[in-house]
């Protein structure tokens, strides 16, 4: 379902709450349940849950608990010197008092959008099937109310615990029972049980832990919640919107559970353009995606660029093994994080990670749903690299291909275009791969810019390529490398990057794949490529030949030819004073940048650029193509020399 609709969470309506909210933590009521009771029966670490089922001594009365009270006793016990409350005691019951008042705004709001507040009103008049309706309702409203404390008290205290939480998760041993009885039953009883353990000597040794276990134990809260949720009904009014709270990142979008505050930042190498060798064609791409992601307007919620044509919210590196994919994308997050950091805009690097395909059904789905969710934040810029992207993304009807890829290309491709898919101009996507033929053909046809990652090209390349190894020798002992310069060349000077794409490509006069230079030859005879119907004849024969090439390949087209006409540099003196383009607002920023644009395409041939552009993609397309079954028949070819050979070592052995 498509979120569409964001609301705002105001801060002076939680005022209003957070008195409710903190009389939960002073003090709450619960009777445990007797298969809590009994847990201890069942589990060998019998320490930890004898103790939570033996909270009030066996006997069936109700008991009281407070979270507030358990805090000041660990204060007592921790740290009996200091005066205050020390910060991450604090920290954390502050943490939890927001989380109950953001859970019981949240209840509120589902109450009125889902009906169930007339329904309470009328309670005593209401037949069996509102009865039922009713119950029903009040326990997804119970549900999503836990979930969103959860969720808060995660986004405010995440940060702040240890990275490694292993050693507390083995000490923890769950949740005895979630109530969803009513929100304020819901509340007693996860409060109850925390209480418990922050009471248990053995779990809190030291006042980070404190951090540390709220963190664990509401994370174990929200993993209870999700295996319950497919049983809830009503939910449409949870999963149709967005909530946001005011002047903070956080927010609540269905039962998602990636909020943009655990999207952090992962931590990458910086590299300088200038340290990759050859890769003209990528280094002049990677610029390009630079400049062009960090002309978006943070006030607009778009990029001048989109209008332009200039925008590709999804690209593809491809080329042989060891010709620096990796480099480059730390090159591209090395260059987008020290713009973002001298024009103080928030930067995301968000690479997928390694372990999204999962062996349970539907498990890959919705990992890459929560890889995919934080693309859609529009307040930061996003750069999220796909490396080796023939794991993750493989032809969907090669053999054997798992049902976790086939799950993360479908959300991919619902994602990047269709009722999800949102760009704000802000996020980019880049696949990077070995084996482009190897790629979902779907997949591919999302993709809107194309580059060849192809290392070290000429006798230049191939000498500064040694040059930046060999250096770190010769700053370490001069005399050591006792060799001789070139004469003519200074080392690292073709490692610049190209003034435009025309530097790059040699002119292309024909294509050069067998089949496409035919039908070009072919089409050429009945119109002249200054006409547009040379390109509507020359796209039919093509499919004629390739029967997947579709409309969608001809909007490519049109983008790499947009990619062109947009293939201009950004004044160095905007780079310099922000405020003179990047700060500008979005009318402005779109006017300089048509001023840009028609200056730069006084040199330029629309004809002849369409013409290169057409070609550069019919060739890459027949040559993914191509390679694809090329491989198939080597492997074949290889699969009957072995067994001829097999046969003949067997006979000889006989």
């Amino acid at each position: 379902m498509e979120h569409n609709s964001t609301f705002p969470i105001k801060q002076s309506e939680l005022d209003m709450l957070r008195d409710e909210a903190s009389s939960y933590l002073k003090s709450v009521q619960w009777e445990q349940g007797i298969r809590a009771k009994n847990k201890d029966k069942e589990t060998k670490d019998e320490s930890i849950l004898l103790y939570l089922s033996r909270a009030n001594n066996g006997s069936n009365t109700t008991e009281i608990t407070s979270v507030s009270k358990t805090i000041l006793a660990l204060k007592k016990r921790l740290l009996p010197d200091s005066v205050a409350i020390p910060m991450y005691l604090n920290q954390t019951l502050y943490a939890v008092q927001e989380g109950i008042t953001l859970g019981i705004w949240i209840k509120d709001s589902y109450y009125d959008a889902s009906g169930l507040s007339s329904l309470t009103e009328n309670k005593s008049a209401l037949d069996t099937s509102g009865k039922r309706e009713f119950e029903s309702k009040m326990h997804t409203a119970t549900a999503f109310m836990l979930f969103s404390m959860a969720y808060k008290i995660l986004h405010d205290l995440k940060p702040h615990a240890s990275d490694d939480l292993s050693v507390m998760k083995q000490k923890f041993a769950g949740i005895p029972e979630v109530s969803l009885l009513s929100p304020m039953k819901s509340i007693s009883c996860s409060l109850f049980y925390f209480d418990k353990y922050l009471g248990h000597p053995e779990i809190i040794k030291s006042d980070k832990d404190v951090i540390n276990f709220t963190v664990v134990y509401f994370e174990a809260l929200i993993d209870e919640i999700q295996l319950r949720k497919s049983a809830l009904e009503y939910t449409e009014t949870i999963e149709d919107r967005t909530y946001k709270l005011e002047h903070s990142e956080f927010a609540v979008s269905g039962w998602s559970n990636v909020f943009s505050g655990t999207a952090k930042s992962v931590e990458f190498n910086k590299i300088k353009f200038e340290q990759i060798v050859g890769n003209r064609d990528a280094k002049h791409f990677a610029r390009r995606l630079t400049e062009r992601l960090l002309s978006y307007d943070f006030i607009a919620k778009k990029n001048p660029f989109q209008e332009l044509g200039g925008f590709m919210p999804v690209f593809m590196g491809y080329g042989i093994p060891g010709t620096g994919k990796s480099m480059l994308i730390a090159a591209i997050a090395t260059r987008l994080k020290e713009h973002c950091d001298n024009m103080d805009i928030p930067f995301l690097f968000h690479p997928m990670p390694d372990t999204l395909i999962s062996t349970f059904q539907g498990g890959s789905a919705e990992k890459m749903v929560e890889w995919m969710k934080p693309l859609q934040d529009p307040s930061k810029l996003i750069f999220a690299p796909i490396d080796d992207a023939e794991n993750n993304l493989q032809e969907r009807t090669a053999q054997g291909v798992s049902a976790g890829v086939k799950e993360v290309i479908g959300v991919f491709l619902r994602y990047t275009e269709g009722a999800y898919a949102v760009n704000y101009g802000n996020s980019s996507i880049g696949l990077f791969t070995n084996l482009p033929e190897m790629l979902d053909k779907a997949v591919i046809s999302r993709v809107q810019g194309r580059f060849k990652i192809d290392g070290a090209r000429t006798e230049h390349d191939f000498l500064d390529q040694d040059h930046l190894w060999w250096r770190k020798l010769q700053e370490t002992m001069p005399d050591f490398v006792n060799m001789q310069d070139p004469l003519a060349y200074k080392y690292l000077e073709d490692q610049g990057l190209a003034k435009n794409m025309g530097d790059i490509l040699e002119a292309v006069e024909k294509p050069s794949e067998e089949r496409i230079l035919e039908t070009f030859e072919k089409v050429n005879k009945m119109h002249d490529a200054s006409e547009h119907m040379f390109y509507a004849s020359l796209y039919t024969e093509v499919q004629k030949v390739f029967p997947f090439f579709s409309s969608r390949d001809v909007r490519n087209i049109q983008s790499a030819i947009s990619l062109r006409l947009t293939d201009f540099d950004l004044e160095d003196d905007w780079f310099e004073n922000p405020e003179t383009y990047f700060k500008k607002d979005y009318d402005t920023k779109f006017e300089m940048l048509k001023e840009l644009m028609k200056s730069n395409m006084k040199g330029l041939d629309f004809s002849e650029i369409r013409r290169q552009e057409v070609i550069r993609y019919l060739d890459n397309v027949a040559t993914i193509a191509d390679t694809d079954f090329k491989r198939k028949v080597d492997a074949r070819i290889n699969q009957l020399n072995i067994e001829t050979e097999a046969r003949v070592q067997f006979d000889n052995e006989k």
